[in-house]
């Protein structure tokens, strides 16, 4: 497991201060990017329950915050990479209706969600010389 991984974890298990989608995918990768992790949490402070308004998937969004912050400006593999494991879903309340559907639960989902970004920005990361 990554050091990038295991902080997302973390974050995830923290019920107060409770940390959002959005802000623990980009919080872990915020020390190697020269933010704090203040700095990281107050980007993303609006990145949870998909922008607020159960649009794009906060989680998906931290993950392209992060690729901008290590200067990888075109996300086409990131985003392909989502589209095919979510049936082309990218947005908070497509992804949670189809979770229910599914019987699953919300939190447990937006780990995996959560976990699923990390992981896929940080081999995107590696794959471009930039970890």
């Amino acid at each position: 497991m990554s050091k990038y991984l295991d902080r997302a974890k973390q974050l995830r298990a923290v019920v107060s201060p409770h940390y959002n989608c959005g802000q623990s995918v980009v919080i872990p990768f915020a020390e190697d990017a020269g933010l704090t992790e203040q700095q990281a949490m107050g980007i993303c402070a609006n990145f949870g329950g998909g922008l607020k308004r159960a649009a794009a998937c906060g989680a998906i969004t931290g993950g392209l915050v992060v690729l901008g912050l290590f200067g990888i400006d075109n996300p086409a593999t990131y985003y392909q990479a989502l589209r095919a494991s979510h049936d082309g879903m990218l947005d908070c309340a497509d992804l949670l209706r189809r979770n229910k559907a599914l019987g699953g639960e919300k939190k447990p989902h937006c780990d995996a969600l959560v976990y699923e970004c990390v992981t896929l920005v940080e081999q995107i990361l590696h794959e471009q010389g930039k970890l």
